[in-house]
């Protein structure tokens, strides 16, 4: 296929002839990969299996199609994480971000569409681009060795056959079919007036220093009002397709509870081989423990504690525990069917599958969470292809952004356990601003004038300015004007400063 290119000088460039680059799915992720490679000027193949093999969650045949909620989530760029994203999405020329802003339906903050027409027009723009070709059809095996550029973005409904060819190359345990979470939170929520940190028994692991864990102590009668809690909270179902995954090395929290009150009291939160810090000799009667969660030590996860809990039954019932009741959390815990690989150990830092880097993996398949993260990881996915056809660098976003962020947690910024080898301990994340670098030292400085500059005052700063970071750094990085911004600021009664972006 030939194309003639225009240069930024306007001027138009000698004729070249690239091979198309395939792109199996044609979900959020595949939908934006396609788009992304097609507007770099290379022709791109799309293979979507719906139309000849449906799924058990899908109900069309539109590219991009919502099998769940319509919701984008918050659209606020000044103090959001998601907000943030959107903004960056934006800024490269997103698809999915352009037919979403058009089929917009009233959602005060958040950004929801018509599902229906969104669909339909992500369907049209791909289907009317010149460069684009799309194949009905189903992929049932890694692709051939001459697709010499390929990225797979099957979702977390990935086809059996497909499925099991990719376990095939990476591994038995490298891909996971239900996704056991437990709840993840911001480190800098956590009380370490009552908490501690400790290894059970001052273990020193690899990489670790005897205090490689923050411990939340209970006494017995908080430990009985919390299984109470865990007994009596609504859950959330499986779906019919999913079928009910529970088995014993990764039983749902409340699922413990119910089979015996001492149950996690000799499981995940057994008080032995820990010694209270702050209260050296009154023994705990059970104790929580978080493990840190990325690289940057800025979230922590509650080690055992997957669950089925509805999200706001979550966050009452584990604000129970002593040092957590202020606890932000990054994600809530859930048990669900879920296909994704183990990326940190499986895709280079520009998601090219390391035994096979002609591959490249896109989408909810590696380990994110999340209409907009998977589109997101989609067009970085077609930005990165298309510059490896041309023979030129592959440029990385840089890791204070939004996209960068995703993507180093993605590739590398997830911490595995240590002390049990062989156990998966990677889990797909939604974007929150635990997945971002800290600010400089002295970036976060009282407003002058401003009386009260209280712990939420702080908060809400940090992110203003982690977000403008964020957005000045991808315009940069994208070599697009950078949005303004206002002034930011605290308002001392801790409600939301006056910050915007452009």
């Amino acid at each position: 296929m030939h194309f003639s290119a225009v240069g930024r000088c306007g001027c138009v460039m000698q004729d070249k002839t690239y091979s198309p680059i395939h792109v199996i799915g044609g979900g959020l992720a595949g939908s934006e990969a396609a788009w992304q490679i097609a507007q770099a000027g290379i022709p791109v193949i799309l293979h979507e299996m719906r139309g000849v093999r449906g799924t058990d969650a899908h109900q069309g045949e539109s590219l991009a199609e919502l099998v769940c909620s319509n919701s984008f989530r918050s659209d606020d760029a000044t103090a959001n994480a998601v907000g943030v994203i959107h903004a960056e999405m934006r800024l490269a020329g997103s698809l999915i971000m352009a037919c979403a802003d058009r089929h917009k339906v009233p959602a005060g903050s958040a950004l929801a569409v018509d599902r229906d027409g969104f669909a339909e027009a992500v369907t049209a723009e791909l289907e009317a681009h010149p460069l684009v070709t799309i194949v009905r059809e189903e992929i049932s095996g890694l692709p051939p060795q001459d697709w010499d550029n390929t990225i797979i973005a099957t979702g977390p409904l990935t086809s059996p056959a497909l499925a099991a060819s990719i376990q095939a190359e990476t591994g038995e345990d490298a891909l996971a079919f239900f996704d056991a979470i437990a709840p993840i939170l911001h480190r800098d929520s956590i009380n370490m007036d009552i908490c501690w940190y400790q290894s059970r028994y001052d273990k020193v692991g690899p990489g670790g220093n005897g205090k490689d864990y923050i411990n939340c102590p209970m006494d017995e009668a908080q430990y009985h009002a919390f299984i109470d809690a865990l007994i009596a909270g609504d859950t959330v179902g499986f779906k019919e397709w999913e079928g009910t995954p529970y088995f014993d090395g990764c039983l749902p929290i409340e699922i413990m509870a119910e089979r015996g009150r001492e149950t996690l009291r000799h499981g995940p939160m057994k008080p032995m081989g820990l010694t209270n810090a702050h209260n050296p000799t009154v023994k705990a009667y059970a104790v929580v423990q978080l493990r840190q969660d990325n690289a940057l030590g800025t979230l922590y996860n509650m080690v055992g504690f997957q669950t089925k809990l509805k999200y706001g039954t979550q966050a009452d019932i584990f604000r129970m525990i002593p040092g957590l009741e202020n606890a932000e959390f990054a994600r809530l815990g859930g048990l669900h069917r879920n296909t994704y690989i183990d990326s940190p150990r499986l895709l280079d830092p520009s998601l090219r599958l390391k035994s096979r880097p002609s591959v490249r993996f896109a989408g909810q398949i590696t380990g994110c969470e999340g209409y907009v993260e998977s589109a997101s990881i989609g067009l970085l996915t077609g930005r990165f292809a298309s510059a490896e056809r041309k023979g030129e660098p592959v440029s990385l976003p840089p890791a204070t952004t939004a996209l960068g962020s995703l993507l180093s947690h993605i590739t590398g910024g997830h911490l595995s356990t240590d002390e049990e080898p062989g156990k998966r301990s990677f889990q797909p994340m939604n974007i929150n601003f635990g997945l971002f670098p800290e600010l400089a030292p002295g970036s976060i400085v009282r407003p002058e004038g401003l009386k009260r500059f209280r712990g939420k005052d702080k908060t809400i700063m940090k992110r203003q300015l982690m977000a403008q970071r964020a957005l000045t750094d991808c315009a940069a990085w994208l070599g697009v004007p950078a949005p303004v911004f206002a002034q930011v600021e605290a308002d001392g009664d801790g409600g939301e400063a006056a910050s915007s972006a452009a």
